[in-house]
């Protein structure tokens, strides 16, 4: 059996875009992302995400529990299809990690300690953007065929441009919050000192400056501190 080809899976894949793009959160959409992989790409036994996070990668939304053993080799080693996929490939397949050269050291640890046998990972980008990669695991080597591997980066396409409207959403909540606890805090000092909005806010601009630290941040403690009991 094989994976049908990404014409037959339209209906699929537009359901499953639907699905992503209706997530209220990131986390929501990582989960719905490697469960979709596993579900419709034939051979895919295990899934998860290497999600960068300024210079940190970390393992998101597994599947279970293997796919974060499989991404432990590759951040002890350094080496791996899902680091490569999200340095400078679109796309790596490892048809049986037992036999792999490219990455001799995670190839051999992860082939005896995991079971998995072949992998394929996409980086998760847009325009300019690196998400990260979505990586599939199978326990059988050569599991993934053409229409695996050209389903798979369909998927990954659509799970990128999720990631990108969850955190542009994450973003615009983050900046409305804090807009909002910025006028609390110029409230609070326009009572406290008598002063106009215009000054209130040089205030906090000026103590920003001194402490070294964020304008949201110091509207929040002066907020905090204002608060009952």
């Amino acid at each position: 059996m094989s994976t049908p080809g990404p014409d037959a899976l339209r209906p699929t894949f537009e359901q499953i875009a639907r699905i992503l793009l209706a997530a209220p959160t990131l986390d929501e959409s990582l989960s719905r992302i490697t469960a979709a992989s596993v579900r419709v790409v034939h051979g895919c036994d295990h899934a998860a995400i290497s999600l960068v996070e300024k210079r940190a990668i970390t393992t998101q939304a597994a599947t279970d529990g293997v796919p974060a053993l499989v991404d432990a080799i590759q951040y002890e080693t350094g080496q791996g299809p899902c680091l490569d996929a999200i340095r400078d490939q679109l796309a790596l397949k490892v048809d049986d990690l037992a036999g792999e050269g490219r990455w001799a050291d995670f190839a051999s640890l992860a082939a005896a300690r995991t079971g998995v046998a072949s992998v394929i990972s996409f980086r998760l980008f847009v325009e300019q953007d690196t998400y990260g990669s979505l990586n599939m695991y199978s326990k059988a080597p050569e599991a993934f065929d053409e229409d695996a591997f050209a389903v798979g980066a369909v998927l990954a396409a659509h799970g990128a441009v999720a990631m990108k409207m969850s955190r542009d959403v994450e973003h615009l909540n983050l900046a409305l919050q804090s807009r909002a606890t910025i006028e609390q805090a110029k409230g609070i000092i326009m009572a406290t000192m008598r002063c106009s909005p215009d000054k209130a806010f040089e205030i906090l601009r000026q103590q920003s400056q001194a402490l070294n630290e964020k304008l949201r941040d110091i509207a929040s403690e002066i907020v905090e501190r204002q608060a009952p009991g």
